[in-house]
């Protein structure tokens, strides 16, 4: 088994260990391959992203690592940049600018109101959240919050140009089917636009296995549909674990290749020397 982690996150931002010894755990699994990627600094206090001050810190640990384990484990830079619309968040460009990154993946948990721009909606977390953010940033509108949380993650792969898109349907998570249901017609269609958007722009979406193994849904982000509908449009598919402790750092990974290839899926996104490649699914299990 040819296992890897791109989205990785350590005590910089919400991660639970030190990179050193995410690495020394990344070595005893045999990895062959691991790419920090904290929760990029946002312009307000969060309990889950890194601090401002923190950032060329964590460019150094990442070259110590580097150092220390590049002999035994291919060590990437990364960050998990939030985008939040009218230039509230850091463009990506400048991030790979300012710690010379290999790659960014890009999330929208931080949803904005266009109607009311000091608003924002936070849908992880605990799921009261969930509630409190769309009565409060949208007025009880979880059509209007979903559709938003979906236009967010267009205009950022248009206007940023992320290499890897985060959960895309983690907007679902919190939900669990209490405010709306995934086959209304509303949701597809604004499901297959953001898809559309994506297509053909090389952008690569993640299996995330994180919901499984922690408990918190039943099913990867995005669910198994969004898998086959972004195979029959050739958008590239990679597998993150999204792991914030080093117990965490195969988990559910297996599952994560065996379904892209259930569903017809013959590739898996690997980032390799500087530049994303198409792994055959039967070379890497």
């Amino acid at each position: 088994m040819n296992y890897f982690s791109f989205h990785t996150h350590s005590t910089f931002c919400d991660g639970k260990a030190s990179m050193e010894d995410v690495c020394q755990k990344a070595i005893d699994l045999d990895l062959s391959a691991l790419g920090f990627s904290s929760h990029a600094p946002v312009p307000f206090t969060t309990p889950w992203a890194m601090k401002f001050e923190d950032v060329m810190e964590y460019k150094k640990e990442i070259d110590r690592c580097k150092d220390l384990f590049g002999s035994k484990l291919k060590i990437y830079s990364a960050l998990e940049a939030d985008y939040i619309p009218n230039d509230r968040s850091v463009s990506y460009d400048a991030w790979k600018k300012m710690l010379d990154l290999d790659y960014i993946i890009g999330s929208v948990h931080l949803v904005q109101n266009p109607n009311d721009p000091d608003g924002l909606w936070f849908l992880d977390g605990p799921s009261e959240n969930y509630e409190n953010g769309v009565n409060i940033v949208f007025g009880g509108d979880i059509k209007a919050a979903v559709q938003q949380y979906y236009l967010q993650i267009q205009e950022m792969v248009v206007t940023q140009q992320p290499d890897v898109i985060a959960h895309f349907d983690k907007v679902i998570m919190n939900n669990k089917g209490r405010f709306f249901t995934e086959d209304e017609k509303w949701y597809q269609d604004v499901l297959e636009e953001t898809l559309q958007v994506i297509k053909g722009t090389g952008t690569i979406i993640e299996v995330n296995t994180r919901g499984i193994y922690r408990g918190k849904y039943h099913t990867f982000f995005p669910c198994e549909s969004i898998i086959k509908r972004c195979i029959d449009l050739q958008i590239p598919l990679t597998v993150s674990v999204d792991a914030h402790h080093p117990d965490e750092l195969i988990a559910e990974f297996e599952n994560g290749l065996k379904t892209i290839k259930e569903l017809g899926g013959q590739h898996v996104s690997y980032f390799n020397e500087g530049k994303w490649e198409q792994l055959l699914i039967k070379d890497v299990y």
